[in-house]
Formats: C-alpha cells, structure tokens, sequence
C-alpha cells in the first residue's frame, strides 16, 4: 500500500458507492469493486470499453437514453467543467439485463494545469427509495391528466418533464361548456417531493375552484387567497389561469407572477402577453388583472414554466423568453409540432448546467 496509486485504488475499492473513471472519450479507466458489486459488470468486462457502448447504458427516469452527447451527465460534467451538485437518479443496465435504478453524481477529472481530462461518477442502488417515489409520481401524474373531448375547432397538447421524478409544477384544463375550456399552469417553489406535495394542494383547490375560471382574475384571486393561508406571507407558487373560448377564438387570463403568454401567429409574429399580480401566497388580498387576447386559425398560444427560460450559459447570460422564442422557431416551431425532447436537448446546449435546472411544463393550444 506505499504505492499512490495502488493506495487509492484500496480507498475506493473500499466505498460503499461504485465509483468509476472515464477518459475524454468516455472510455472507461477504472472501474471499482462496489461497481461490480452493484451491476454484475468486472474490471475485465468494462475496462478499455466507452461507456456508452451497450455497458451501462443509461435510461432516465421517462426512458430516454443518456448516452449520446448532450443527456449523459458525465459528459455534460466533462463539457461544463463543473460537478454535479445533487445527486441524479438514472436507470443502469445491469450485466443480468436488469435496469438498476442509481443515484449518481459526477465531477470532471483536472490535470495539474486544469485541464479536464475525464470525469468520475459515483454511484449507489436506490432500488428501496424507488418504490415510494415511483407511487409518488403515479398519485401526481393522475392528477395532471385530463380526458378532453374531441373538438375539431382547438387541439391541445400538454408536456411536463419533472426536474426529479416527481417536479413542483402543475396544470389542469377542464371543458366548463359547449365552447369554453378552463386551463391552470402553476409552478411552486423548488422541485423535489416537498414541492410535489404542493402540487397536490393546487390540485385539490383547483377541483374545488377550476369552475371558476370563466372569470380567471376571480379564480386566481380565490387561489392566492386559500395559498396564502398556508404558506403565511411567502411565495407560494408563480401562475397563469384562463378560459379559452373555441367559438370567438380569445382566450382571456390571469397571471400570478409567471412568464408571458406566448402567441405565435399564423402569419410568422410572435407576441408575448403580460398580466401583472403578485405569486400567489405573498398577499393574502392580492387583486389580479384580466387580458383578453383574440386569435385565428392557425394560431398557436403557449404557456411554459419559468424552467424554459431561466437558464444561463457559461458567459452567465440568461437565456430568458426572448432567446427561447428564438430557439423555437429554429426548431420549425410552430409549423412542426412541439417536441419537447428536441427543446431540452437545445436548452442543454446553451446551459452551462450538467442538467436543466427546474421541471419544465408546456401547455399548447392550437387553432385549427
């Protein structure tokens, strides 16, 4: 054990945790005893090998694959030069075929000058979390689903990718009459579980509400005021609610410190529509103001979470809504459709974060 080398390589052998080393090229360098312990993999079988070359082969926690270039934490570590600094869950493949659910966390590996070189990640078997996590989400994903008739004047279409398995973030839509449909977007602070049982609250206070939102500054007025009775005098959760009207073709709403409506035009223009009032929970007797809107079809209005645009890059410049717009339309947005996975690859892209930051939320509503 007087070797350096031969002494840490002990040291890590003797971790609970895997721990393993990549180069560059994310070609595996070394590969500890807990890891073999904990995939089934040896030495012999991953060493020399990258890492993404059917080995682990990374899924998260919606099944999609990590181990390309922008979703793998590793290389996004490696790319940033930063460490992760809460740990990630991932699903690893097993040699038995088995997907392991782990909790990982990555750093990249400096040489003397720092100059990144490789990365580490660490990793152990949350296999007995999982289980109260997973029933978690299903109670939560329940409560965001939405049975909407058929209706050939409006399609709406709905994306939520929770920063951790279960997010803070929550919408509703609900068919109030023939022509007129209800929507909630609501973002509370954090992420995580304790935000996730904030959803729920929304949840339950816009089953109690939701009929309200014929007349939205009404209804977030009554939210702010039951939200403020809990959360006493702190910012609860940042809102938009309204009504959209198939018929006329308007959508009229209330925003409660979130980002701006966003409309993009059949004819090319994009406009952002503002409501001003505060979060709900900051003022019990907060008044909020209506906006009302026309549209057209072939109209497109979208409403995000504020996870889409507060990301910054390596130069600390915010992305914001501006350069979120921007990067939708260089997608084709909005005469292809809303694909959110090609969004988040762009959003990682520009961030100079291992991954996004916060849970991101689309509602889309389509004039046909």
């Amino acid at each position: 054990m007087d070797n350096p080398l031969t002494l840490s390589e002990v040291i890590l052998d003797s971790l609970n945790d895997g721990v393993y080393v990549c180069d560059r090229d994310r070609r595996i360098v070394y590969w500890s005893k807990s890891a073999e312990r904990i995939t089934g993999w040896t030495a012999t079988d991953v060493v020399g090998r990258r890492c993404l070359d059917n080995v682990l082969s990374h899924i998260d926690k919606d099944g999609h694959r990590l181990c390309g270039e922008e979703f793998c934490p590793l290389h996004r570590s490696m790319v940033t030069g930063s460490q992760s600094t809460v740990p990630l869950v991932v699903f690893g493949l097993a040699k038995d075929g088995r997907r392991i659910p782990c909790q990982v966390s990555v750093s990249p590996v400096l040489d003397a000058q720092g100059n990144v070189i490789g990365g580490v990640e660490t990793f152990r078997d949350v296999s007995a979390m999982l289980a109260d996590l997973q029933r978690a989400k299903k109670i939560q994903t329940l409560s965001l689903e939405h049975d909407l008739p058929a209706d050939d004047r409006i399609r709406f279409a709905t994306c939520y990718t929770p920063h951790d398995l279960v997010g803070g973030d929550f919408y509703a839509i609900r068919q109030l009459d023939s022509d007129c449909y209800g929507f909630l977007l609501a973002d509370a602070m954090g992420h995580g579980v304790a935000a996730a049982l904030h959803t729920m609250h929304l949840s339950a206070l816009w089953g109690r509400f939701g009929n309200l939102a014929q007349g939205p500054a009404e209804l977030a007025a009554m939210l702010n005021s039951e939200l403020a009775k809990v959360v006493k005098d702190e910012s609860f959760a940042t809102a938009v609610c309204g009504v959209i009207d198939a018929h006329a073709r308007t959508v009229r709403f209330a925003a409660a410190g979130g980002p701006p409506v966003l409309v993009f035009r059949a004819a090319g223009d994009v406009e952002q529509l503002d409501s001003a009032g505060f979060p709900f929970g900051m003022i019990e007797d907060a008044d909020y103001e209506e906006v009302e809107a026309d549209l057209a079809v072939g109209d497109c209005l979208l409403l995000l979470s504020d996870g889409a645009f507060e990301i910054r890059n390596a130069a600390d410049e915010l992305l914001g809504v501006d350069g979120f717009v921007r990067m939708l339309t260089q997608l084709g947005y909005p005469r292809t459709a809303l694909n959110m996975d090609a969004v988040e690859e762009q959003l990682l892209k520009y961030s100079n974060n291992i991954r996004l930051e916060d849970d991101v939320t689309a509602i889309e509503v389509r004039f046909l």
